[in-house]
C-alpha cells in the first residue's frame, strides 16, 4: 500500500509541475532565490538605472555649447554608469543561466529520473494483487516485466496513474470553461485551426486575426482542444461560403 501511495505522488506530481510549466516554476523560484542571495546587487542594479534615467534626463536639457563643462561631467557620468549597468546584467544573466540549468536538471532528477530509478529498484515487487481470473490473458502484461504473476507492476501502475491524472485535468479544464451565453461569442483559435475558422493569406499572422476578432466583439479563447471546444461553443463553418457562424450569429469574414 505504501508502494502504490508513493507512486502515485510521485506521478501526481510530476503531471502538476507539468501542468503550472517549468517555466512559470522557474520564474518563481528564481525571484525568490535573487532576493534571498542577490538582494544586494538587484538593488544596486536597481537604483543605477534610476540615476542613469536622471542622468540622461538632465543632459538633455543641458546645453553643450553653453554649458560644455557641465553637459561634459554629466556625458562621462552617463557613460559610466552604463558600464556599470552592464556589468551587472552580464553578472545577473551568468547566474540565471547557472541557475536555469541546475533548476532543470534537480527538477528532472526529483520527478523523472525518480520514476526511473523506483521502478527499477522496485522492479520484482508487486503494488498490488489481482483477484484469480478476472483479467485472463492480461494479467500477465499487467505483471510486466518482472513483477510476480497475478500482480501489477510498477511500470504499469505508473502509466495508469499517469493515464487517469490526466483525464482527470482535462474533465476539470472542460468544466471551468464557461457555457456560451445568450448575446455572447465564443471564437476558438489556434494555429492549427485558424485557417477553418477565418481564411487568411498566409502572410497573415495569427495575432492580427485575434486583434480583428476582439475588435469585432468576438470573444478569443485558446484551448488545448480546439476540436472538441468548436462543437461545444456552437462555432460552425460552411464550406465554400464566406462567411464564419459563431453561436447562431454570422459574421463575415472581413470582420475577422
Amino acid at each position: 500500500m505504501t508502494l502504490m501511495a508513493m507512486l502515485f505522488a510521485l506521478v501526481f506530481v510530476t503531471e502538476l509541475i507539468s501542468w503550472i510549466g517549468k517555466s512559470v516554476l522557474l520564474e518563481f523560484v528564481y525571484a525568490l532565490y535573487l532576493r534571498i542571495f542577490y538582494s544586494g546587487t538587484v538593488a544596486r542594479q536597481r537604483k543605477l538605472k534610476s540615476e542613469i534615467l536622471l542622468n540622461k534626463k538632465e543632459l538633455l536639457q543641458t546645453s553643450a555649447q553653453d554649458q560644455f563643462a557641465k553637459w561634459a561631467k554629466l556625458r562621462r557620468s552617463v557613460d559610466k554608469g552604463l558600464a556599470d549597468l552592464e556589468k551587472l546584467s552580464d553578472e545577473l544573466s551568468t547566474t540565471r543561466s547557472s541557475f536555469s540549468l541546475k533548476f532543470n536538471s534537480a527538477m528532472w532528477i526529483m520527478t523523472t529520473g525518480l520514476q526511473f530509478v523506483i521502478g527499477w529498484w522496485y522492479r520484482k515487487a508487486a503494488v498490488f494483487f489481482l483477484p484469480p481470473g478476472w483479467f485472463g490473458p492480461l494479467t500477465w502484461w499487467l505483471a510486466f516485466p518482472f513483477a510476480p504473476a497475478g500482480s501489477v507492476s510498477c511500470g504499469m501502475w505508473q502509466m495508469a496513474c499517469k493515464r487517469v491524472i490526466k483525464t482527470g485535468e482535462r474533465v476539470v479544464k472542460e468544466l471551468m470553461i464557461p457555457s456560451p451565453s445568450q448575446g455572447e461569442c465564443y471564437a476558438v483559435l489556434n494555429p492549427v485551426l485558424s485557417t477553418t475558422l477565418a481564411p487568411r493569406s498566409p502572410t497573415t499572422p495569427l495575432r492580427s486575426i485575434c486583434l480583428r476578432a476582439l475588435r469585432a466583439g468576438v470573444r478569443v479563447l485558446r484551448a488545448p482542444r480546439c476540436s472538441q471546444r468548436l462543437a461545444r461553443c456552437g462555432v460552425a463553418w460552411r464550406a465554400g461560403s464566406r462567411s464564419a457562424t459563431f453561436v447562431g450569429r454570422a459574421f463575415p469574414t472581413g470582420l475577422l
